[in-house]
């Protein structure tokens, strides 16, 4: 598997995946409204132009998985971190992380999930992410952001 930026050819395919990677998130929080749901192609290719994005390739060119970043302020604001859903928990989703920090290499990073996502917020804490704010985002859906600064060794304090 690599690692690759992300193409323009390569949006309908991304998007394809971020359905399918963020229906259990949906089901977990009870609809389909969410963000990554209703995206559409043309939401994304204009997503594309101001965003940095990634992409897991295995070897046989299928994509697995995929990241966006955008930088404002010295904050690297991570998004949609997405893994083919029978691919789940084998590192791809870590290493993207991995990825699109070094590329978009800040003093911090940003990101937020859901709060029902016990597996999401693991694994960013397990890459050094500190819980710091949790509001509803629409009925029923409360999101928690994370963040990680290179100035901390380990901790959230």
């Amino acid at each position: 598997m690599k690692i690759l930026a992300v193409k323009a050819e390569d949006l309908p395919a991304i998007l394809a995946l971020q359905k399918q990677a963020f229906e259990s998130e949906a089901r977990l929080v009870g609809s389909y409204e969410i963000p990554p749901m209703t995206q559409t192609l043309a939401d994304l290719e204009q997503e594309f132009a101001t965003r940095v994005m990634l992409k897991a390739v295995m070897d046989d060119g299928e994509i697995v998985g995929s990241v966006r970043a955008k930088i404002e302020n010295g904050t690297a604001h991570i998004g949609r971190l997405m893994v083919k859903p029978e691919l789940q928990g084998q590192g791809i989703g870590t290493r993207l992380l991995a990825a699109i920090e070094k590329v978009c290499a800040q003093n911090r990073y940003e990101l937020f999930t859901s709060a029902k996502s016990r597996r999401n917020v693991a694994l960013y804490e397990k890459a050094g992410y500190c819980a710091f704010k949790e509001a509803e985002f629409m009925p029923g859906v409360r999101l928690v952001w994370l963040q990680k600064s290179i100035s901390f060794k380990k901790g959230c304090d």
